[in-house]
């Protein structure tokens, strides 16, 4: 099981512009869904999970 999440990981580095902008995408629509209610924290999350893939945080701030 680990060479599957070793091959996800490599594809997140490589492309870890295009997964920032997925995590972005995504958590906007978690905060679209909970009508802002909870913004900071899933800001926060995209953040953390942005940093985890290729050389870090790609994603503009918003």
């Amino acid at each position: 099981m680990n060479s599957f999440f070793d091959k996800v990981k490599k594809l997140a580095d490589e492309h870890d512009e295009k997964v920032d902008e997925a995590l972005e995408k995504a958590g906007d629509f978690a905060d679209d869904k909970t009508g802002g209610k909870y913004s900071e924290h899933i800001d926060k999350g995209v953040d953390m999970a942005a940093e985890h893939t290729g050389e870090g945080d790609t994603r503009s701030s918003s």
